[in-house]
């Protein structure tokens, strides 16, 4: 009888250990396989020092020319201004109608100016909308003096910021963008900075979008020309000075796609708008972004060893999306490789595995696979019988090894 209740219990291990080897093989997600051609043109000719285009959800670079050449940034430098401005507002540390004094400094900035007048009081909304569609000097420093004390310190706010936004190649020596030879950035730099500013402050970006500001009875149009000759614009800022040229850092959202477009040291007004539109065409018409996975669900189930549960639900720490020439997305293949052998504990939110989304056999794109929830070690059974079921699951796999080479 006890013989016999041992041979069941081998079979009953031997069927478990089939069972659980085919979850651990790596499993592929299943994409639809379809072969269709591959068009994707060179990118237009863009008369500038420098330029780059990406993809704003994925970070994905389209086109770039000298992309991390150090150049003059002129007044593109008042989005790190207003990156800050946004941060503080965020943080609750100044509010949207707080009233701001203007000093001597600031009413005497020259250069593209709100025109506020010393000794006002200005509501930060004011100010902020000075800044972006007026691009105005004494309104950036007006606004660096409230949040920082000195223009002087809020500059120093900006490297630290541009430091932690991983913007290697950009150097501020004020809050505006007036010539010196120590105040630099490049075009890469830029769209880390628009992409951040767009994914952090969703609430405020809104404001780029605005055509006209009125402050004092003094009607300004804004400076960024694609608000009008490009239907699917919304911002984002404009620079220009003798030394760094026409600049433009753009942004444009086309069904769902949204891409951010930089071009600096263009030869005029004229060419920066044309070439930011044909930057953000060239995107649109040859290239998609899609949502693959949302991380609010399982991608698979793991074998857990030892834990109390035999399975964990494996996903994404956020929604994963991939930029990809148009028309490619049935070629797609993605792949699922976990951790092996996974025993427990198991901690939710740690990565025990990965994802990988390949096209034409290059890989486009890999994310970590987490724990979506715990699963500590299992009781004095539990771990028993598992020692014991993946010492057959270690003789079967080998089993398959051998049969595979052979």
């Amino acid at each position: 009888m006890r013989l016999s209740t041992f041979y069941i219990l081998a079979i009953m291990l031997v069927i478990t250990a089939l069972a659980s080897s085919s979850i651990l093989a790596n499993p592929v997600i299943p994409i639809a396989t379809q072969p269709q051609p591959i068009f994707t043109p060179s990118t237009p000719n863009i008369d500038a020092k420098g330029y780059i285009l990406i993809d704003a959800t994925t970070g994905k670079v389209l086109a770039e020319k000298d992309a991390d050449i150090r150049m003059p940034p002129a007044s593109l430098t008042k989005l790190m201004s207003l990156y800050l401005i946004s941060k503080a507002i965020k943080a609750g540390s100044i509010h949207w109608d707080d009233k701001v004094r203007i000093s001597t400094k600031a009413w005497k900035m020259e250069g593209s100016r709100m025109f506020v007048k010393v000794g006002d009081e200005v509501p930060v909304k004011d100010l902020v909308q000075g800044i972006i569609v007026e691009s105005g000097n004494d309104a950036t420093v007006a606004m660096a003096e409230y949040i920082a004390g000195t223009e002087e310190t809020f500059t120093d706010m900006m490297d630290d910021q541009a430091k932690l936004l991983g913007m290697q190649n950009s150097h501020f020596t004020d809050s505006t963008g007036l010539p010196n030879p120590d105040h630099y950035s490049t075009p890469r730099d830029f769209a880390t900075l628009a992409q951040a500013y767009i994914s952090s402050f969703p609430e405020d970006y809104h404001l780029f979008s605005e055509k006209w500001f009125t402050y004092n009875g003094i009607r300004q149009p804004n400076r960024n020309r694609l608000l009008w000759q490009f239907q699917y614009a919304d911002g984002l800022k404009t620079g220009h000075t003798s030394d760094a040229g026409y600049c433009l850092v753009a942004s444009a959202r086309k069904n769902g796609m949204r891409l951010i477009s930089v071009v600096m040291g263009a030869p005029t007004e004229r060419v920066r708008t044309d070439d930011s539109i044909r930057l953000l065409t060239y995107g649109f018409r040859f290239y998609e972004t899609r949502q693959l996975y949302n991380a609010a669900n399982p991608l698979t189930q793991a074998r857990v060893w030892q834990g109390t549960s035999k399975h964990v639900p494996l996903g994404l720490a956020k929604d994963l999306y991939v930029t990809m020439p148009a028309g490619q997305y049935k070629r797609l293949q993605a792949t699922m490789q976990l951790n092996s052998p996974m025993k427990a504990p198991i901690i939710k939110g740690q990565s025990y595995g990965q994802v990988n989304v390949i096209l034409n056999n290059q890989s486009l794109i890999s994310a970590p696979l987490i724990a979506l929830e715990n699963n500590p070690k299992g009781s004095l059974w539990r771990r028993i019988s598992d020692a014991v079921d993946y010492g057959f699951h270690k003789v079967f796999s080998k089993s398959d090894e051998k049969a595979n080479t052979g």
